[in-house]
């Protein structure tokens, strides 16, 4: 069942037809809680006389008015079964014009239905954007592979004839294909409206549309899919709250470590934590992240959608004050530190979750740090050590939630787990640790024992504390394992993944003018393309591939195609720092000489000066190899790898620079284009 009333007014065309005009209106306005004004109203008579015109030769099928679309937090003006197929209307009413953006708000429902609706996944999908002053357009049906068409325009006055002429449109390709393939039922015989409309959904919302349904008071398993992958965060959540209850109930200190493949939701089970109630009670909790990107981008995301979810009913709300209440829920965790720096008082909240706790220094890069940037002198803490001294001062209770992501660490002084274990060992015995069984796991130790760190520890396993599934690649669940073995060098066990992905496409080129086509043919409506590289990727810049040329997370993340700055528009390239804990929905990622196949394993370069060096330090190695990890799991439905062909002529361009990785990547059995 959807979380929100599947819509205001659903019924059999012959009864919508028959019902009255104020009857079908009363319905439609009763099931809507928000105050609305008259030209809403109005255009909800428009559409329904509009409909009552037009529909009067499909009596059989079902109508729906302000039909939920979970995932995207929005409804689709009006939803038709007609023959099996599924025609998602929008209503511009009063336009003249048939604008960009409304036509990719329509395709953008239709791909939500197909991506995330049980019942429509093999049913064609039409979408007409209705403009109701607009001109007449000659409409050509054309159908992408997943059988939604291109969206057709109408001006409301022809949509009983592009109706009729979408069926027999389909009503000829069934002809054409064998009848094995049930591409569409003659009739209604076997399609049942009801059951359709009763049928599961399964959304996997961006993290932009998590924190914002998040933001408005839903609950995970509200905007997750129900599968094994979902069931595992719901778990997740639910054990954090239980330990959270635990500690309050018998004033204790707490910390639980959350780790998760790439894409398997932590950032997600923290953002759930911060917008419910700590543990059942009142206490406030925060959510605390490092990544500047990723706080820049939710805060300006949550208070862009909180003033315009104001303006919808009617009320004021400024972009300043939206601002303001936002920043309440995520906060940038170097405000945290440096609020415990300015005041021994203890904070207030109870509950801190700490976002990539992966990434947090260690006592040399934080006394450098502390040093240079704050003026204190003799700082003799790691990052973890002080920000669990800041909580301990808590006299009651208190929780710590540290979401982990193993081979994330990305920069210079980021040590992984091991500080934290370090620091929980020299300082807070008395603390109660909770942890998943991946302790052993070589992405999170860094080659050490941290189980015997917790020999000393009043520490408890709990299985439910590993997110084990990525749920960011909804069409490729294995994608993360199979980037891996990418990494490891192991390219058989890279090649028996990837036939986990057959629906998630994965090419290679050596053409970077194809990369951004690529992207171009496969992004539809709104979904978000960009290009994405290595912040060491210096010798890409004669490909028009700059990655020193910054770039404003805000602007590239959210901003919409007519924006030069976006990442629709493909030309600044965003960098590891600036998409770690993001994605985008199609990516384009280019692969520079700093990690290089040579001699059948990985070679590891920095560019300095003229030339590329060898990074022999075992940190930076890691460092660089994590990388590219990051860049390789942020697409969630398909990615196109750029290597370029490099340049005799340019000795920091050899072409045996790349070669042998484009190589390594066929031999993957990654396409190539």
């Amino acid at each position: 069942m959807f979380f929100m009333k599947r819509a205001y007014y659903q019924n059999n065309i012959s009864i919508f037809l028959d019902d009255a005009k104020e009857k079908i209106l009363g319905e439609i306005a009763n099931n809507n809680h928000f105050n609305l004004d008259i030209s809403q109203k109005n255009a909800w008579v428009t559409q329904i006389e509009n409909l009552k015109r037009q529909l009067q030769e499909f009596q059989s099928g079902e109508i729906f008015f302000e039909f939920c679309i979970p995932r995207m937090g929005k409804r689709v003006d009006v939803l038709l079964l007609i023959n099996g197929v599924v025609f998602v209307l929008e209503y511009k009413t009063g336009s003249y014009s048939y604008d960009r953006h409304a036509k990719d708000q329509a395709l953008d429902y239709a791909l939500d239905l197909k991506n995330f609706h049980e019942s429509s996944h093999h049913k064609y999908i039409v979408p007409i954007l209705v403009s109701t002053e607009a001109p007449a357009e000659p409409n050509e049906i054309t159908w992408y592979q997943d059988k939604i068409a291109v969206p057709l325009l109408s001006n409301g006055n022809d949509l009983s004839v592009i109706i009729t002429n979408a069926i027999s449109d389909i009503r000829g390709l069934n002809q054409c294909a064998s009848a094995a393939h049930g591409l569409l039922d003659n009739g209604q015989d076997s399609f049942d409206n009801e059951l359709w409309a009763e049928s599961g959904y399964k959304p996997t919302p961006t993290i932009v549309e998590a924190a914002q349904a998040l933001y408005q008071g839903h609950s995970v398993e509200e905007i997750s899919r129900s599968d094994a992958g979902a069931r595992n965060l719901t778990h997740t959540a639910d054990c954090i709250s239980n330990i959270i209850e635990h500690s309050k109930k018998y004033e204790r200190k707490s910390i639980c470590f959350v780790t998760g493949v790439p894409g398997a939701g932590k950032t997600l089970a923290g953002l759930n934590i911060s917008t419910r109630k700590a543990g059942g009670s009142e206490e406030h909790a925060v959510f605390l992240s490092g990544n500047g990107p990723l706080v820049a981008v939710l805060r300006e995301a949550l208070a862009r959608d909180e003033v315009e979810r104001t303006k919808a009913i009617g009320k004021k709300l400024s972009k300043k004050e939206a601002t303001q209440k936002v920043s309440a829920f995520i906060q940038n965790i170097h405000h945290f530190r440096d609020e415990g720096l300015r005041s021994s008082e203890a904070p207030t909240e109870h509950v801190v979750v700490f976002d990539e706790a992966q990434r947090a220094w260690n006592q040399a890069q934080a006394q450098k740090f502390m040093e240079s940037k704050k003026g204190v002198a003799n700082f003799d803490m790691s990052e973890p050590e002080f920000l669990i001294s800041v909580m301990d001062r808590r006299k009651d209770w208190c929780t710590i939630v540290c979401l982990v992501g193993g081979g994330q660490e990305i920069n210079t002084g980021e040590a992984g787990l091991v500080e934290w274990f370090d620091a929980l060992k020299k300082r807070f015995k008395h603390w109660d640790v909770y942890h998943s069984e991946q302790l052993a796991n070589k992405n999170y130790n860094w080659g050490q024992d941290l189980g015997a760190k917790l020999d000393e520890l009043n520490a408890t396993e709990k299985e439910a504390l590993h997110l084990a599934v990525s749920i960011r690649s909804y069409r490729a669940e294995k994608l993360s394992d199979f980037v891996g073995a990418i990494i490891d060098g192991d390219a058989i066990k890279a090649k028996e993944l990837h036939t986990h992905l057959n629906d998630y496409p994965l090419v290679i080129t050596r053409d970077i003018n194809k990369t951004r086509e690529w992207l171009r043919q496969h992004a539809r409506g709104t979904e978000r393309l960009g290009l994405v590289a290595s912040s060491g990727a210096i010798r890409l810049k004669p490909e028009g591939i700059n990655v020193k040329a910054e770039i404003d997370p805000v602007n590239w993340f959210l901003n919409g195609k007519e924006d030069i700055r976006s990442s629709y528009y493909l030309e600044d390239v965003a960098t590891e720092f600036d998409i770690q804990g993001l994605e985008l929905d199609w990516i384009g990622m280019c692969w520079d000489a700093n990690l290089r196949r040579e001699k059948n394993t990985w070679s590891l370069y920095n560019f300095s000066g003229t030339k590329w060096q060898n990074v022999n330090d075992p940190y930076r190695q890691v460092y660089l190899a994590n990388a590219y990890r990051v860049l390789l799991t942020r697409a969630r439905q398909g990615m196109v790898i750029f290597i370029p062909k490099g340049d005799e002529r340019d000795h920091t361009r050899s072409p045996k620079f790349y070669d042998e990785t484009y190589e390594f990547l066929l031999s993957c059995n990654i396409k190539a284009i």
